[in-house]
């Protein structure tokens, strides 16, 4: 009888989750599990910013939410909390087995830990599952990926590669081992919500999915993708793939359909476009992590970097008091909100960069702390982009902000919205 331990990470679904259906189909006895680490905690004594509240109460709506999908098959999800590697060791004790199934993810910090478990006998099986495109269906290996986005984009259309088709979720899952007997942690969700509020989880992100399509707002997309307010200006996808509580591969199947019902327009191709985006920076990053020096695209762990945060031009950027109002209603909007716009956040890290002198670094941690739709590759990729400490030959990009308030805020109704 086979026992084996899932590992959720930024998986945290059961629709298109090969590596989970894969588990299932293996495995006699499974064992789900999710590993709370400690940095994500609110309390921790780090030098650099901690992880928003907003963040840890959307974590803990997807986990809670996908608790009670396992639980409806018969199966659970078990939080724990700790080392990776202590963690692991202590269920090998309990259930005198090695074999784990994860999500694999090409970052330094998530690569370093599946490194650890192999060096201390562990099998783990790993299967890369985050992208639109997997990485065997590109005309090119990921070695040799054009280094600037248009030109992938170019041989990725030229042979009209759309998507991997998803994989249904799993009908039947193993039981939880008998013998496993562990104390798990609760999950508190006491917090007001605000009125604006993604909550997470595949169950709403499913909901939100079909509600963007069945409302057509996919039509109008590229005109309104650079509003500032509301829900309805983007497709806001974003938080639940940034958790895995909805894949990329979904989203484009459901958009195929879309288009072969009403038809294809600017606005669904250009969706297409923002998901491409998505993968390209992953790819990129992947591609680069074994190639050049890790430091340059790990997360910030140096201490030379920790002063930074005590500036006050940190501070007043960071917490909206620069005293220029557009950048100002941005950061207190992300502060408020856990999200913003793709436009204010190319502003927002232009000004820093450029307008404050700011270390590009800085401000990708600042994201990484508040932002609920965070994920390494994009959030690095993008502040690279911006900062032109990238791959772009093109070097970085710098916004007129007096220019972009105009074109994006005409009326002040944005800065009004959150200053007042």
């Amino acid at each position: 009888m086979k026992t084996a331990i899932y590992w959720f990470r930024n998986d945290l679904r059961l629709i298109d989750n090969p590596a989970f259906t894969q588990a299932c189909k293996d495995s006699d006895f499974l064992l789900p599990i999710y590993i709370e680490s400690r940095d994500r905690s609110i309390d921790n004594e780090s030098p650099y910013p901690q992880i928003g509240k907003k963040r840890i109460r959307f974590l803990h709506e997807s986990l809670l939410d996908l608790s009670d999908q396992l639980k409806g098959l018969g199966s659970n999800l078990f939080v724990l909390s700790g080392d990776h590697l202590e963690v692991f060791q202590k269920l090998l004790s309990d259930l005198n087995t090695n074999i784990i199934y994860c999500e694999k993810i090409e970052a330094v910090e998530e690569l370093k830990q599946v490194s650890e478990l192999l060096e201390a006998g562990f099998e783990v099986k790993t299967v890369w599952q985050s992208s639109m495109l997997d990485p065997g269906s590109l005309p090119f290996e990921i070695e040799q990926m054009p280094n600037v986005f248009t030109q992938f984009r170019l041989r990725v259309e030229k042979q009209k590669l759309k998507f991997t088709e998803p994989v249904d979720a799993p009908l039947v899952i193993p039981s939880v081992p008998m013998t496993f007997n562990t104390t798990c942690l609760s999950i508190n969700l006491d917090e007001e919500i605000d009125d604006i509020h993604f909550y997470g989880g595949e169950t709403k992100a499913t909901l939100h999915i079909d509600q963007y399509f069945a409302r057509r707002l996919v039509d109008t997309y590229k005109k309104t993708r650079n509003q500032l307010i509301g829900m309805d200006y983007s497709s806001k996808f974003s938080p639940w793939l940034a958790l895995g509580c909805c894949s990329p591969r979904f989203i484009a199947k459901k958009l195929s359909e879309y288009e072969a019902q009403f038809g294809s327009n600017e606005g669904t191709y250009w969706l297409c476009f923002e998901l491409l985006w998505r993968d390209y920076f992953r790819f990129l990053y992947s591609k680069n992590i074994h190639k050049y020096d890790p430091k340059q695209f790990s997360d910030i762990t140096s201490e030379d970097l920790s002063e930074d945060f005590k500036t006050m031009k940190f501070k007043r950027w960071s917490t909206g008091y620069t005293q220029e109002p557009f950048i100002d209603a941005a950061m207190r909007e992300l502060s408020s909100t856990g999200y913003l716009s793709n436009r204010m956040r190319q502003v927002v890290a232009s000004y820093w960069i450029y307008n404050l002198n700011g270390n590009w670094r800085v401000g990708e941690a600042w994201f990484r702390s508040q932002l609920l739709d965070y994920d390494v590759y994009s959030n690095q990729g993008n502040w690279q982009y911006i900062s032109g400490s990238g791959t772009d030959h093109q070097g970085g990009r710098q916004f007129n902000i007096a220019r972009q308030s105009q074109d994006h805020d005409p009326m002040g109704i944005y800065r009004k919205m959150w200053l007042d």
